[in-house]
């Protein structure tokens, strides 16, 4: 599994906002923050130069860098685009390492 995913619709959101912030070919630089009771907030997020030392990862045609030390944070994320209620849109993010985790049902098909 790779340390940090995006799915499409996130990846289709981040180069739209890049464009759109005459940011185009930056990366997306991320710092998650661990609450005192162990979940994760990711309000910092923004466009900028990956720099030597990042974590930079590559994955659905956008450029993802963080510091090593958010790796722990991130390990086995995936960043999504998804709407949480008609015409809201917002990014989220499936953490196992957030203890308020709860994994995705799979909608399986029963014959």
């Amino acid at each position: 599994m790779p340390i940090f995913q995006v799915t499409k619709q996130a990846a289709v959101q981040i180069l739209q906002a890049a464009e759109q912030a005459d940011m185009k070919g930056s990366a997306l630089r991320l710092a998650p923050l661990r609450n005192p009771d162990g979940t994760i907030e990711y309000n910092k997020m923004g466009f900028d130069q990956i720099q030597n030392d990042d974590v930079h990862i590559h994955t659905e045609d956008v450029d993802i860098v963080f510091k090593s030390a958010y790796k722990e944070l991130l390990e086995g994320a995936v960043m999504d685009f998804v709407e949480i209620e008609k015409d809201q849109f917002s990014f989220i993010f499936l953490n196992p390492n957030d203890p308020n985790f709860v994994p995705p049902k799979e909608n399986k098909v029963h014959e």
